[in-house]
């Protein structure tokens, strides 16, 4: 049986800890719009080519430590640097500096304020949204 192509991981839903401070990340700082908020606990965020859930997380969750990082997926390799110079400019904890890897992709990795480790990655397979 011939599986269709899928369209790739589109959607990631994190429990933090910090819903505000979460939300100002990733909307103020990393251009997300607030496509939906059902309730004080709970907003969903689009870039327009992916869907971004913030929960608050409760007693026995945590979103830092159950996955080992999310990826942002830019255009040109250049992006890479703009990127990173922003979030240095704001006070984001750089885990890695950019670096242009063997396959050609050019990345680095920071954190979100609940720990969550984001990658910015421009890869030429998957560089053409």
């Amino acid at each position: 049986m011939s599986l269709p192509k899928h369209g790739g991981l589109r959607h990631v839903a994190l429990y933090v800890n910090d819903l505000e401070a979460s939300v100002r990340f990733y909307v103020d700082l990393l251009g997300y719009e607030i496509e939906w908020q059902p309730d004080p606990d709970n907003y969903y965020l689009c870039s327009g080519t992916d869907n971004l859930a913030l929960h608050r997380a409760g007693e026995g969750q945590g979103g830092a430590g159950r996955l080992d990082h999310i990826g942002i997926v830019l255009k040109q390799a250049e992006d890479v640097d703009t990127w990173h110079g922003h979030l240095v400019e704001n006070g984001v904890q750089i885990v890695n500096p950019p670096k242009t890897h063997r396959d050609g992709a050019r990345s680095f990795y920071c954190r979100d304020p609940d720990g969550t480790v984001v990658q910015f990655i421009h890869h030429p397979p998957i560089a053409g949204f």
